[in-house]
């Protein structure tokens, strides 16, 4: 079985945001944050749409939030991965048109880990 390739995730800005190791997103400290669709969409821990995982490696979503997504059932939690300690230089990023929104750099709560994930509902 061929090895998964850790794959960087960048903002607008060029700066690292995120890894990706198919088909789980990590933090830059390694922490799980959320997955990745077949069809490329991203969902957090908790299984709530994101926005797309891009081309050009960012996470991109529609300034009009998108309600229609359904809520998936999160892959069963991975364990903690050990990050480089270098990333390679982000690719130039093409500029945003105003309707849409760079999560990572605009949203990053979005894809908080597990134990402290503020769209976390209270329980009661």
């Amino acid at each position: 079985m061929a090895a998964r390739k850790l794959i960087p995730v960048y903002t607008s800005a060029g700066d690292l945001g995120a890894y990706l190791l198919y088909p789980y997103l990590y933090n830059v400290q390694g922490e799980w944050i959320g997955f990745v669709t077949p069809q490329r969409d991203v969902y957090s821990v908790l299984g709530n749409y994101v926005g797309t995982f891009t081309d050009d490696r960012r996470i991109l979503r529609k300034r009009s939030y998108d309600y229609s997504k359904p809520r998936l059932k999160p892959p069963p939690s991975p364990k903690r991965i050990t990050v480089p300690s270098m990333a390679p230089l982000a690719p130039l990023m093409s500029e945003l048109p105003y309707t849409m929104i760079d999560v990572l750099m605009d949203e990053p709560e979005r894809l908080s880990t597990a134990d402290h994930d503020e769209l976390r509902e209270d329980m009661d």
